[in-house]
């Protein structure tokens, strides 16, 4: 099995297809990445700019290149000596568009006897044989909108097939819906009636039974087919916390590919751990992103930042109490709400225990993980019924009763309160209470703890040897499609915690001129503008929109509170139109970019050349100060990146400014050094600092590489810099790859190495080749 030693993360997509992937592969090359790494390939809803959503299994998408497109970059990366990983979808298709789907069209048409009833998970029986699609708007008289035209059931612009003969006496439109294999219900429905699974609360995206074996192999056999013919890589498995048998699911995959580099996107908490079952190499590296920014925040702004919570949340400061508490009713809330047709299902299967949707969505509610793989992970189940009875007494024998169904791998109610409480996780938690919580935004991110306020060094040393004795192959990353905030925007709000009393002052100034009585959501969204800056009128807009429905706390998706948006709308103008907010925020902006700056550099090198498979999302070699998806899926400006790489090729020396070049001389440097000589980056051992300011730099020895970064920037500014700070180093002598300046090894102060940058990554030179650092 091939594995690689970096990736850099491209999206494929109509406006950069695989054939401009072709293109830019001599960029990624010349920067540093091993291999390239590609979003999904396969067909998907037209439009679709993620390619999430597939329709087709059996052919890669001809507006993403098709598979000459495919091909022809393969020939390219192998001429480079890249690899290729690809991400895939085995949880769920895309069914948007029906016609647009071989396998959902036929589904609607046959109903029960369709070969493809097999391959959704649909409940026929909760809906008297039918399949509901909630697609009907408000009112009783919906249904006489529907149309007969060209032998097919329209409603506005939504097409849906005919069941032979159910047309052939002229009947009108209604009755003749009435004989479908499928029932057109209100949307509304869809939260406690629906009867096919889907992905989350994602109505368009249904949910597929890849456990079934016809199922996987049609579903996989283009993906077998670019592994077994060399033209991929390596795997990345899109959520497989929704399969049935996740573990099951990859050893078949594993089995079709003949072995091949696998990686799964598992958020893990706390210290949980992948399954060691899994045919698996690691995670996407959410858990890594979470420790680089946490060792970046300064622990003693915790307690002014917990009293600004809780004073904008009307809660005890005690906010470590708080956050549990919020996780629970954003998680019930869920289940009550957008996923009670998920809970509703699991009852029907335990027709046994009376009332069991109660005691159901209250034990999703206390799960403390996203899922169990039973028996690995059993004692989850365990914890959340005890927390379950202790919470609600009422419901204690309904508990147990369940308990010993849900413990059973071979029943099906177990697999399927597998299946969902992933979900209810989910939207819960990531889509719920991240924004409803505003303690420090930046800790708010996917895979991240946000009850985890910061880690000392210590803590992340053991972190980290933990990750490369255990998952040396798995990925690192700091920025992805998924992320709330970009790195470089979590790398400035960081900066928060330092100056906590400057910045409660700032924010409340904010508050008196552009108010909107929603304290955590006005927090959350001030940081979002100090951490994005500068930043444009439509993104800020469409941020603030995005996270103010999520939030759901002053309005939502379906009931949107037009008076609140329309203030919010005039907060985001306020913030460029007027004199005093625009002063504000750029005066702010001033006081922490550069400690932000610090920050970033600190971070990127610090994934780069720890334990893992570092990736680069597209673009982050420069500042990558993207909000939430569809922002952080934005076209990246190759050119500018090329003329960078070129120029601090020729010896430039950046400054740390807005440029964002230093940031991607870090970049380029680090990944150099872990695909040309990989053999440099043999251990992980801490290198303690000694005087004044040892708390502020985060350093580490990989073998014959050491890593030098600067945390908590303010604080020592504040302390009058390095001053007598050292670092002990073997005595041999040593070369940063970053500026080129040399140091003799054993005692080295701090103040000389980190004078150019607030990072130093040191090769030991002596060895004749330093190809990997530009030379």
């Amino acid at each position: 099995m091939r594995l690689p030693l970096s990736t850099y993360r491209l999206q494929i997509r109509e406006s950069f297809d695989l054939n401009d992937a072709g293109v830019v592969t001599d960029y990624v090359t010349s920067l540093g990445a091993d291999w390239l790494y590609l979003s999904p390939l396969l067909v998907a809803e037209p439009g679709s700019d993620h390619g999430y959503d597939v329709i087709d299994h059996s052919q890669i998408d001809p507006v993403r290149g098709g598979a000459r497109g495919l091909a022809k970059l393969a020939d390219v990366a192998r001429s480079a000596g890249r690899g290729i990983l690809v991400d895939i979808v085995p949880n769920h298709m895309g069914v948007a568009t029906p016609s647009a789907n071989a396998w959902w069209w036929d589904l609607l048409t046959h109903g029960q006897s369709s070969r493809y009833a097999g391959a959704f998970d649909v409940d026929w029986v909760a809906a008297r044989g039918k399949l509901r699609i909630p697609v009907l708007g408000d009112g009783d008289t919906e249904l006489d909108a529907l149309e007969l035209v060209d032998g097919q059931l329209r409603y506005y612009d939504n097409a849906f097939p005919l069941a032979p003969g159910t047309a052939d006496d002229g009947a009108d439109a209604r009755t003749v819906h009435d004989r479908q294999n499928y029932e057109l219900v209100n949307w509304r429905r869809a939260d406690a009636d629906l009867n096919y699974r889907r992905f989350f609360a994602v109505n368009s995206l249904a949910g597929i039974r890849v456990e079934v074996p016809w199922v996987f192999a049609e579903s996989h056999a283009e993906i077998v087919r670019w592994v077994r013919e060399g033209l991929v890589d390596g795997i990345r498995v899109d959520h497989p916390d929704g399969l049935a048998d996740p573990g099951g699911y990859l050893d078949a995959l594993q089995a079709a590919t003949g072995g091949t580099y696998v990686l799964v996107e598992k958020i893990l908490e706390g210290k949980e751990q992948l399954p060691p079952s899994w045919a698996a190499a690691g995670t996407t590296g959410y858990d890594a992103l979470g420790d680089i920014d946490r060792v970046l925040v300064d622990p003693a702004g915790k307690l002014a930042l917990d009293a600004l919570e809780g004073r904008l949340q009307g809660t005890p400061a005690d906010i470590d109490a708080v956050w549990p508490e919020l996780i629970y009713e954003s998680k019930r809330h869920i289940a009550d709400g957008i996923l009670r047709s998920e809970v509703l299902r699991l009852a029907r299967l335990i027709p046994e225990v009376p009332g069991a949707d109660d005691a159901l969505a209250e034990l999703l509610a206390a799960f403390p993980v996203y899922r169990s793989y039973l028996p690995f992970g059993a004692e989850h189940l365990h914890y959340a019924a005890r927390t379950a009875a202790a919470r609600r007494p009422d419901l204690a024998s309904r508990v147990d009763a369940l308990v010993s169904v849900l413990a059973d791998p071979e029943h099906p109610a177990a697999v399927r309160f597998q299946q969902t409480s992933g979900m209810v996780m989910a939207k819960g938690v990531e889509d719920t209470a991240f924004y409803r919580f505003s303690r420090l935004t930046s800790l708010n991110e996917v895979g991240a703890e946000p009850g985890e306020f910061s880690i000392d060094v210590g803590e992340f040393h053991t972190r980290q040897q933990h990750r490369q004795a255990v998952l040396p192959a798995s990925m690192t990353t700091l920025s992805t499609h998924d992320t709330k905030r970009g790195e470089d925007v979590r790398a400035r709000i960081s900066v928060l915690a330092e100056i906590p009393a400057e910045w409660e002052t700032v924010l409340d100034e904010l508050r008196s001129i552009a108010p909107l009585d929603d304290g955590p959501f006005e927090k959350l969204l001030w940081e979002a503008v100090i951490g994005s800056w500068p930043i444009t009128r439509e993104r800020l807009d469409a941020y603030a929109e995005k996270a103010a429905r999520e939030a759901g706390t002053s309005t939502t998706w379906t009931k949107p509170n037009e008076a609140f948006e329309e203030k919010m709308h005039a907060l985001v103008a306020a913030v460029f139109d007027d004199e005093r907010v625009n002063a504000i925020v750029t005066g702010f902006v001033e006081r922490v970019a550069r400690a932000g700056w610090s920050n970033s550099l600190s971070a990127k090198l610090v994934q780069l050349t720890a334990p893992g498979v570092p990736d680069v999302y597209q673009g982050s070699e420069l500042w990558e100060t993207s909000l939430v998806d569809p922002d952080n899926r934005r076209q990246v400006d190759f050119g500018i990146r090329r003329d960078y790489l070129a120029r601090v090729d020729r010896g430039w020396l950046p400054e740390v400014d807005q440029t964002g070049a230093a940031k991607l001389l870090v970049t380029s440097r680090a990944l150099r050094l872990r695909r040309d000589k990989p053999e440099w980056f043999s251990r992980y051992l801490p290198v303690p600092a000694y005087g004044s300011a040892a708390d502020h730099v985060v350093a580490f020895d990989r073998g014959d590489t050491v890593t030098v970064a600067t945390r908590l920037p303010l604080g020592l500014e504040a302390a009058g810099g390095w001053g007598d700070t050292t670092l002990e180093l073997a005595g041999r002598p040593w070369l940063d790859a970053l500026t080129g300046e040399r140091y003799p090894g054993g005692t080295v102060r701090l103040e000389e190495l980190l004078r150019q940058y607030p990072v130093a990554l040191l090769v030991a030179d002596d060895f004749d080749d330093h190809r990997a650092m530009g030379d």
